[in-house]
């Protein structure tokens, strides 16, 4: 009975581990879910798309900081001439085209002037008549001069007549009379080549100043006449324009003109030419409005030339607070600020590829305005994520909103 009793006091070690491993599973368990759990929501926030604005790295001008105001207009020559001939005649030569440089009196262009030119040729030999009939003058003038005062001794000396000194004296006032007759012939012979020279001047045409030719207004064949008159006829053989007068007319707003002033600094835009500017300078101010557009023109003027500047080009112009120093007139890569971002001590951006960023280290420069510029690490046309920057870093998934 005691050994019974013994029995009874003894502990079962089966029923106690049983539940000990069911609690151990259990918290085995329940780790392996919360790994679970934390690896799905780092592979999440790893992977979920980050809602980001974006901006396009620009290429900016430093001038574009310092406009005052801008306006528009043409490219204009301020010598231009249209050149014809004073005379009508049908043109018998055209010496120049379209795009010619031509000096000051280089010969254009000739009209038919076979009359002309025989005018001229008769003149010439009147002249050459009227010269030696002043020389046969002159001669004889003398030989009478010296008859004359022959025959004032002789007749001191009682050894010719009176009237035969008379005679002599007639003949030397006769001959003086002939040779200032023979001088104003002459003259008018001298008068009449002239004359014929600028007839013939007429028919040839020549440039009135250095320039080069615009535009062709007649072919060999066509009538010149300086009204046109007749059925047609053409009142000009070539437009010529001096290069070195080109100059911007542009339009100002009335309300901005007290912004412009002579000297002021400008920067020229051609619409021909989008990838150069031009530095400019206001040359006048025009004293009249135009009632119509409510505006003043201005006229700026190269500072640098550039043969590529034709005439009658649109342009526009940027009135300056200060001159574009040099080098200014090329362009710099510019980012906004908060485009910028700093990691590890050094400036960086998030560059937009695809729906990811790259991190991209840049060299930064100066302020561009609400810009700033960047020097190394990026180009014109790359997209970049401005905000929101903390929540990036490299290869991050973005969202990009449609444009």
């Amino acid at each position: 009975m005691a050994d019974e009793d013994l029995s009874k006091l003894s502990i079962d070690k089966q029923r106690i581990a049983g539940p000990k491993r069911r609690t151990s599973r259990l918290w085995v368990w329940i780790i392996v879910v919360a790994l679970l759990v934390g690896v799905s929501a780092w592979r999440f926030a790893v992977n979920r798309s980050v809602d980001v604005e974006v901006a396009t790295v620009s290429m900016l001008y430093p001038s574009q900081t310092l406009s005052l105001l801008n306006a528009s207009g043409y490219v204009v020559a301020q010598r231009k001439a249209a050149v014809s001939s004073k005379a009508t005649g049908t043109l018998a030569w055209l010496g120049v085209e379209e795009g010619s440089v031509v000096k000051q009196g280089q010969l254009l262009a000739r009209l038919e002037n076979n009359d002309v030119t025989a005018t001229r040729d008769q003149a010439e030999a009147n002249l050459k008549a009227a010269r030696d009939t002043l020389v046969q003058a002159q001669v004889e003038e003398k030989d009478a001069a010296r008859n004359l005062r022959r025959y004032k001794e002789l007749i001191g000396q009682g050894i010719i007549s009176q009237s035969d000194y008379d005679t002599a004296e007639a003949r030397y006032h006769k001959d003086v009379a002939a040779t200032a007759g023979a001088q104003a012939s002459m003259k008018a012979a001298e008068y009449a080549v002239k004359g014929a020279e600028a007839g013939l001047g007429y028919t040839l045409i020549r440039a009135p100043f250095d320039a080069v030719v615009l535009t062709k207004n007649a072919d060999v064949g066509n009538v010149i006449s300086p009204v046109a008159a007749q059925a047609d006829a053409k009142a000009a053989v070539v437009t010529l324009a001096d290069m070195n007068s080109l100059e911007v007319e542009a339009d100002v707003s009335e309300a901005n003109i007290g912004k412009v002033h002579v000297g002021e600094p400008c920067e020229i835009l051609l619409d021909a030419l989008p990838d150069s500017r031009f530095r400019g300078e206001v040359h006048t101010i025009v004293p009249t409005a135009d009632r119509s557009k409510g505006s003043v023109m201005v006229k700026v003027r190269f500072v640098d030339r550039d043969k590529r500047v034709l005439p009658e080009m649109s342009a526009k112009v940027a009135f300056l607070e200060q001159p574009v120093q040099q080098g200014g007139g090329k362009p710099r890569v510019a980012v906004p600020p908060a485009a910028v971002a700093t990691r590890n001590g050094k400036s960086v951006v998030f560059v937009i590829d695809g729906n990811k960023v790259v991190e991209r280290q840049v060299t930064l420069g100066g302020k561009l305005g609400d810009m700033v510029e960047v020097i190394s690490g990026l180009k014109a046309g790359e997209r970049i994520a401005v905000k929101p920057l903390d929540n990036l870093h490299d290869q991050s998934r973005v969202s990009v909103p449609e444009k």
